[in-house]
Formats: structure tokens, C-alpha cells, sequence
């Protein structure tokens, strides 16, 4: 079974200094058909102006991964973390018994985008944590494990029984994953369009699949494209 949901169906914040785009119910947004899937429970397209950003604020009890599409995003953390995180890398940061933290653009000028993705931790007050890793051209023409429960593959590691993928496709390119039986899948499209399940996905596109075996995503044109494989 596959389930779509289209990018102008998302909740849409526009802040001026940020336009975001809400997969699931979000801050001020609540819709109770989208409150997340399975373990997955944010999706945000963020798109920050130049030299504007989050203040800092806290956070606690989640495993919450950064995906820069475009441009560099600066992170500060109560850990005493600060790096900036730039396309083709993943930031993972464990909020755990509770952290504070800050994400601004890098540039003064140019806009960044990126994805906030929150994951629901198995058990709720650990201690926090922060990692990030670099992925670019591995991405190029396959799934990437990007993010993982046991950090497989040099993947950054999740408390929870989730793996998420990562894929940039030239025109025509394709690839499969196999769904396990009980499992469950949420692709994400960031960039392009695919034909995925028998379905057209454009850039902001969402679909879940639950009990279809093998899905098979073929590109039109170059895309990018996330999915998150999950109990």
C-alpha cells in the first residue's frame, strides 16, 4: 500500500526570515490525518535567509538529524558543540535528558535549505550526543545509508529502529529496496521528480509504503531523494 502526500498539501509557516514547509503537524500547525509515521514524526523544509536563523532553544527526549541541501548551516549546542554543516552531510544530534542549541545561516547573503528531521528515541532520557559525517558523492546513483540504529556503514547512529537513506540520481537512474514484512518505508523527495510505486513524485512529494516488497524509484531528469526504512 502507498499513501502520497503532495508538497502544497504540507503546512506552510512563512516567517520572513524562514519559509518552512511542514510534512507532518508542526508548532502551529496541527493536522490529526499527518501527526508523523511510525517513529518518523518531523519533516521540515527549511529555507533560511542569508545571516538569519534559530535562537537558541531547547530541546529534549529526541533524535533529531540535519540535511543541508543547499547552502552551509552553522550549529552551536550546550555540548560545547559548534561546526557548520554544508550539502552531502548529515548532523545528528541526540537531545536526550535535554540540550540547548542554535542554527543560523553561515553566509551573510545567500539562502541555506535544509531538512529538520525528528525520530522518536526508544527509550526517552539519554544522554546527549552529537554527531556528523560527510556523505557527498556516495550518494551518487545508490541508496546511502546515511543514518542507522547501529551506525552501519560509517552511517551516524539512532536510537531507534529506523535506517535512513540518502540518493542523488542523474536522469533515468534507478534503484530498488526491499521491504521487509512489518516494516514500513517514507520517501521524501528534496529535489527532482521520480516515479516511485507507480506514483509521480516531485520536489516536497512524500508517499509511505507499507506491505509492497520491493520498491522501485526511477528518475526523471537529476533528483535527490530520502527514505527512511522503519519498524
Amino acid at each position: 500500500m502507498i499513501k502520497v502526500r503532495r508538497s502544497q498539501e504540507r503546512g506552510h509557516a512563512n516567517h520572513g526570515w524562514l519559509d518552512s514547509r511542514h510534512t507532518f503537524s508542526f508548532a502551529n500547525y496541527y493536522d490529526p490525518e499527518h501527526t508523523g509515521f511510525r517513529s518518523l514524526r518531523v519533516i521540515n523544509d527549511d529555507r533560511v535567509i542569508g545571516g538569519a536563523g534559530f535562537a537558541t532553544h531547547p530541546h529534549r527526549d529526541m533524535e533529531i538529524i540535519s540535511y543541508v541541501v543547499s547552502g552551509t548551516l552553522e550549529h552551536k549546542d550546550s555540548m560545547g558543540t559548534g561546526s557548520i554543516i554544508r550539502p552531502g552531510e548529515v548532523q545528528r544530534m541526540r537531545a536526550g535528558t535535554g540540550v540547548t542549541h542554535s542554527e543560523y545561516n553561515h553566509s551573510p547573503s545567500e539562502p541555506v535549505r535544509f531538512l529538520q528531521i525528528w525520530v522518536l528515541p526508544e527509550e526517552n532520557g539519554l544522554e546527549p550526543g552529537y554527531e556528523q559525517k560527510l556523505f557527498g558523492d556516495e550518494r551518487n546513483g545508490r541508496l546511502r545509508l546515511v543514518a542507522s540504529r547501529n551506525g552501519s556503514e560509517g552511517s551516524v547512529q539512532i536510537q531507534q529502529d529506523l535506517s535512513m537513506f540518502a540518493s542523488v540520481l542523474a536522469d533515468g537512474e534507478g534503484v530498488t529496496h526491499d521491504l521487509e514484512r512489518d516494516r514500513h518505508a517514507w520517501l521524501q523527495v528534496v529535489l527532482g521528480t521520480v516515479l516511485a510505486g507507480g506514483e509521480e513524485l516531485s520536489e516536497g512529494d512524500g508517499a509511505s509504503f507499507s506491505d509492497v516488497g520491493t520498491i522501485e524509484i526511477q528518475s526523471s531528469g537529476e533528483s535527490e531523494l530520502i527514505l527512511f526504512d522503519m519498524a
